[in-house]
């Protein structure tokens, strides 16, 4: 409460001033908008000289794509020559060098996302050279100290992580058949004394009911087979039973119960007995562990089939009837690079992290692979060992959408 109190006096004192929460990088003093040129691109001249320098995505990895003009008339691409330099936020630089195709000079490498970096041109045209430098920013946003402090962004370092994928299930907690009992009398008799209440704990060879055989008058006393729970009293002082016929009272030993998951047929192939099973009450409160001992070879009525597992309950915690949920391991294979699924945002309709580098975080394209629950495999766009965001990463996304999202090259 006392962050989010913070947080919310920050956003009332900057919108008082008319500010926004964290400042694009690109943003700087207001600079007049870049000359474009015939082609769409951005255009530099010098002493009547031009070229026009363009990205182009059209059914083709990006690619760049450089016009060249003397005195505002295209000129033969094979008259210029030309090398750039992609000066990116992590230090990396990618050389391009260029050759003639069509009426433009053609980059030799795809230009890969991010479309973020400092430019620098250099051109040569009948003996002359000519150099520009711009800088050509999306996706970035930089913070001082003091407001990623109070904007409560946490970061970690993207690497290699075992990936443990498992399959929720529900259920509810059974009796063990093989430990219920139903106390009878070996003999005719008629009962003397009830000697337990119900739901009263007792111990095995503790007596359970006195009775007096009816054909030989003597009395007998019947004792517990196990220790365990008095859940049913069936008779009272001066009732017959019948030797070894009706029950007079039923005993149970929950010190070990079953658990019934449901698992549903697209379930079914990912679980094998002997898998490990973690199994939580409704609240997260207590868990436990076991594994897979019995996979129901049919299917209920309701396209469920049962899954079960044996649970140690000593303490009494789990209850026949609780409902619980329960987290099967189907699955563990480590992976060269993976990061949180809750700093995964969007961007321009591509999944991104926020990397960081001193205080300015800039956005990463990323291609997926496997999941578990809180990580997902990065196959490419990111560079192992990047420190990105993962608390309140939406701040920057937030921050980045409105100072615009352009793609403009």
């Amino acid at each position: 409460m006392r962050i989010l109190s913070r947080f919310l006096k920050l956003g009332l004192l900057l919108l008082s001033f008319n500010l926004p929460l964290a400042k694009a990088s690109s943003e700087a003093p207001e600079a007049a908008e870049p000359a474009k040129g015939p082609h769409g691109g951005r255009l530099f001249e010098k002493d009547g000289f031009a070229v026009e320098i363009s990205i182009y995505e059209s059914g083709v990895p990006p690619e760049m794509r450089v016009f060249s003009f003397a005195d505002n008339q295209p000129i033969e691409p094979k008259d210029v020559q030309l090398s750039v330099t992609l000066s990116r936020l992590d230090g990396e630089q990618n050389q391009l060098s260029f050759a003639a195709e069509a009426d433009y000079l053609l980059g030799n490498a795809t230009i890969v996302e991010p479309h973020s970096y400092a430019v620098t041109v250099k051109a040569v045209h009948q003996g002359k050279t000519y150099e520009w430098q711009y800088d050509s920013f999306e996706g970035r946003v930089e913070l001082n100290d003091r407001m990623l402090n109070l904007t409560g962004i946490k970061t970690e370092r993207a690497t290699a992580r075992v990936m443990t994928q498992k399959l929720h299930l529900f259920g509810v907690i059974s009796a063990d058949p093989s430990r219920q009992y139903r106390i009878q009398s070996p003999y005719n008799a008629e009962v003397q004394q009830v000697l337990v209440e119900l739901g009263q704990s007792v111990n095995a060879g503790q007596p359970l009911v006195k009775l007096m055989n009816t054909n030989t008058l003597k009395t007998f006393v019947v004792k517990a087979p196990a220790s365990g729970v008095v859940t049913s009293r069936l008779v009272n002082p001066g009732q017959v039973v019948a030797g070894n016929a009706e029950a007079m009272l039923e005993v149970e030993d929950f010190s070990q119960v079953f658990v019934e998951l449901s698992a549903f047929p697209n379930d079914i192939s990912q679980l094998k007995t002997g898998q490990r099973v973690n199994v939580f009450d409704m609240h997260h409160a207590e868990q436990t562990q076991s594994n897979i001992s019995f996979i129901a070879p049919a299917m209920t009525d309701g396209h469920i089939a049962r899954v079960r597992a044996i649970l140690d309950n000593k303490n009494g915690h789990w209850r026949p009837g609780m409902h619980v949920n329960a987290d099967i391991v189907v699955a563990e294979r480590e992976v060269p690079l993976a990061v949180r699924k809750n700093a995964v945002q969007s961007f321009r309709d591509m999944a991104v992290v926020f990397a960081k580098y001193g205080n300015t975080f800039e956005v990463r394209m990323l291609e997926f692979g496997i999941e578990d629950d809180e990580y997902i495999e990065v196959l490419s766009g990111l560079k192992p060992d990047t420190e990105y965001a993962t608390e309140n990463s939406f701040l920057l996304k937030a921050d980045v959408e409105k100072d615009g999202a352009s793609h403009d090259h």
